[in-house]
């Protein structure tokens, strides 16, 4: 029998009663091949993408061999992050609702070793975790593996990407060898055939979701011909032309997340960072942000944006096409969630126009040629916006006193009413520097206003535009202060407002940035005059 929902598999009534509650019915391609092969007990090695359904795709039958009198454990699944951890726990726990004394712990970098220690002493039979934080409690004796029936490696590619092939040949090497080995990978490099080579038992099932799968069919898909020193303001446009509440931007190195981020922000838009060279904790901040609506743009690489769960982002920008085009199905996947419709936009400029015709060949979907909002649109579309802020107040204020205000002023200096109104809708559109004179007195005014200040902290203490913008936050100065920031080899020059200056110098000097002592100070001509100038060589005679 054609087994395409989730009442046809032969599984525990009450994991089906979970999988019911998750509002899920029909099974996915990856699915409906993977779910009888692994509860038969295959070794199964997987080449499936993000947001295909692959938790379930292992979790029902690794669930469905849990036995609930033995305490012992059971089955571990590791993943490539933290975020990916704790969502990919959570709907473990969502399968196994109906199955009572099923356990399952996660455990994660970042998070008090103290606490998994307490958590796994009350035996679970499943256990979710990063690598190198199970190496950690393989080695303290609180993760035993003697007994172990799976252990599911999901997002492999991911996992070795981030450096932890070393840690994988630890646990698959300490593992029983006697155990059922389920791997799961976007993509699949010789390293990943390596592994399961090495590690499963011979001849395990492939199973492959084909090129026609991948296409994701509620985005609709452009891209743009624009050169990359006028990408950021094409994203500005777009973001506000369509009145996007969230999305994304994706590029290829962590370098080039801070670079934008720094642009965007410039330019006043929302915009936050995420790549694998923050700390977990702003990592937690900046999910939390986007999640709530608070930061509109999230910038992020590849592999910072694995196991984000966020059904509402309006639209992906690849701000750069992905080396590998599997990527590319990932980042537009993130939105047109949820059976909502969604939208990416590429960016290409020269020779990279022929990678968009690999693209539609590779998705077998179409990609549209657009262009940018003209500045003329996003400023209408602005005004629509401060219009409909406007109708609020005509609706629900007293605005009573603003109107006998006006009407003595207009008749006391001759204004129009009318002329008066369009005036202040262009204040309000176009801001207060509408006045290229007045810009001009702005910005002296601003330079006299700034001061520079040096800090002994540059590239080689893995410091970016983006971790320098945190850093000075940290102070309580707000993102407003801060002007230029350049990052050298082993310091950096900041300009902020002169106001601000002694609250950073007082607040960050003596703290510490990945174990090393900050020193803030005001800058001067000569350091800098001096500052690329190597040490002259003495003539040999």
């Amino acid at each position: 029998m054609e087994i395409k929902e989730f009442k046809d598999l032969n599984v525990s009534p009450l994991i089906l009663q979970g999988v019911e509650k998750m509002g899920f019915t029909e099974l996915t391609k990856v699915q409906e091949e993977a779910i009888n092969p692994i509860l038969e007990g295959n070794d199964v090695i997987v080449q499936a993408p993000t947001g295909t359904g692959k938790t379930c795709a292992f979790g029902i039958p690794l669930i469905e061999s849990i036995d609930e009198e033995d305490k012992t454990l059971a089955g571990i699944v590791l993943c490539p992050t933290r975020e990916l951890v704790i969502q990919t726990a959570g709907e473990l726990a969502n399968i196994a609702r109906y199955k009572k004394g099923v356990n399952i712990v996660s455990v994660y970098g970042g998070q008090q070793i103290d606490v998994q220690i307490l958590a796994l002493r009350k035996k679970p039979q499943i256990v979710v975790a990063t690598p190198g934080r199970l190496i950690d409690h393989l080695k303290r004796k609180t993760v035993k593996v003697k007994n172990l029936k799976m252990l599911v490696l999901d997002e492999a590619d991911e996992m070795l990407n981030m450096g932890f092939r070393e840690d994988l040949d630890i646990i698959l090497e300490t593992a029983p060898i006697d155990r059922q080995t389920v791997l799961f990978s976007a993509t699949m490099p010789q390293e990943i055939i390596d592994i399961a080579d090495k590690y499963q038992k011979q001849n395990p099932m492939h199973i492959k979701v084909t090129k026609d799968e991948l296409t994701v069919d509620t985005v609709m898909q452009y891209y743009l011909e624009v050169k990359p020193a006028n990408r950021v303001e094409a994203i500005k446009r777009l973001f506000n032309a369509n009145r996007y509440r969230l999305c994304m931007v994706f590029c290829n190195t962590k370098k080039k997340v801070d670079e934008i981020c720094a642009e965007l922000r410039h330019l006043k838009l929302p915009a936050d960072a995420l790549h694998g060279d923050m700390k977990q904790m702003q990592r937690d901040r900046v999910m939390d942000r986007f999640k709530k609506g608070l930061t509109g743009i999230l910038v992020a690489t590849d592999v910072a944006a694995r196991g984000i769960d966020v059904d509402n982002v309006d639209a992906v920008f690849n701000y750069e096409i992905p080396e590998d085009f599997e990527y590319y199905v990932h980042r537009i996947g993130r939105t047109g969630r949820a059976k909502r419709q969604g939208v990416s936009y590429t960016f290409v400029s020269g020779r990279e126009v022929k990678k968009i015709k690999e693209l539609k060949k590779f998705t077998k979907g179409e990609i549209t040629l657009i262009t940018p909002p003209s500045l003329k649109e996003e400023k209408a579309v602005n005004l629509e916006t401060v219009m409909e802020d406007v109708l609020c107040i005509l609706k629900d204020s007293d605005y009573s006193s603003y109107r006998d205000y006006l009407e003595t002023y207009t008749f006391s200096n001759g204004v129009d009413i009318f002329d008066l109104s369009a005036s202040l809708l262009k204040m309000l559109n176009e801001g207060k520097d509408y006045n290229k004179k007045d810009d001009l007195i702005k910005k002296k005014h601003d330079d006299k206003n700034k001061v520079r200040l040096f800090v002994n902290l540059g590239k080689m203490d893995k410091m970016g535009t983006n971790n320098m913008i945190d850093l000075l936050k940290t102070s309580g100065v707000d993102f407003e202060k801060i002007g230029k920031i350049d990052i050298m080899q082993k310091f950096s020059f900041v300009d902020v407002e002169r106001e601000v200056a002694d609250i950073i110098i007082e607040t960050l000097n003596g703290t510490y940035y990945k174990k090393r002592k900050i020193t803030f100070e005001i800058s001067n001509k000569k350091r800098e005059e001096t500052k690329d100038k190597k040490p002259s060589q003495k003539r040999k005679r």
